[in-house]
């Protein structure tokens, strides 16, 4: 749980991470938990105007099966944590940001969410059918990818599917005070190409790639990439 203490002008702000924790990770959480509501009310209908995003999301709920216990890591708010349990998925959400998690609960109170970060799960080996990572990856350092996508393949259950969303490109943005708020966070932009390489290094079969244009309705500014990749089945002995 995060804690949170008061500023001087009596704004909440999250207490200061464990000296433990990986500065991108402090950086992630601190940036989400001051625009939470601001994040929430600007994209409550992303999922409306995506018809694309939501055919994925299909896809990818009949690939895992109904009942398939799914985590949704770094779910932010919770609308596609929502959306999976709309497809008949077993889904908890998993967010760095308490601030995010009190309106994911907020608005899902049927979801079980939880406080913890992705590159360390409080799960045994196997113990998934599915994880999703949608646009939740675009803050770690491209070298600490390799171990995230291990710890992803370890707690898939042999035949599990990953659904992993992200911007393509080659360079971050950076989003400097958003809405007003206090913080900076870089948004990594990565190739298809490259995440794809670095799955089959954490063991994943690639199953889809799709990439689709930026929508300038949405004032997007490059493409969007969608790819699902599978844990294969355990050799029959």
């Amino acid at each position: 749980m995060t804690d949170i203490t008061a500023s001087a002008s009596g704004v909440p702000v999250p207490a200061p991470a464990p000296a433990s924790t990986p500065a991108f990770v402090a950086a992630t959480r601190t940036f989400y938990d001051a625009i939470a509501e601001d994040y929430a009310d600007h994209f409550r209908d992303e999922l409306t105007s995506r018809p694309l995003e939501r055919a994925v999301l299909a896809v990818y709920a009949e690939l895992v099966g109904t009942g398939g216990r799914v985590a949704d890591l770094g779910c932010g708010p919770g609308r596609t944590t929502g959306r999976l349990a709309s497809l008949g998925l077993d889904v908890s959400g998993l967010d760095l940001s308490e601030s995010m998690l009190a309106i994911a609960r907020r608005e899902n109170p049927g979801i079980r969410f939880e406080q913890g970060s992705m590159l360390k799960l409080d799960l045994p080996d196997g113990a998934l059918a599915g994880v999703v990572s949608f646009y939740s990856t675009i803050h770690t350092p491209v070298d600490e990818l390799p171990a995230l996508f291990t710890e992803l393949h370890r707690v898939l259950a042999p035949g599990g599917h990953l659904l992993l969303a992200f911007q393509v490109g080659d360079e971050p943005r950076r989003h400097d005070r958003p809405w007003g708020r206090p913080v900076t966070l870089d948004f990594e932009r990565r190739r298809p190409e490259q995440m794809e390489k670095l799955l089959a290094g954490a063991g994943f079969a690639m199953l889809s790639r799709t990439v689709r244009e930026p929508d300038a309705d949405l004032a997007e500014r490059v493409p969007q990439a969608f790819l699902i990749a599978r844990r294969p089945l355990a050799p029959t002995p």
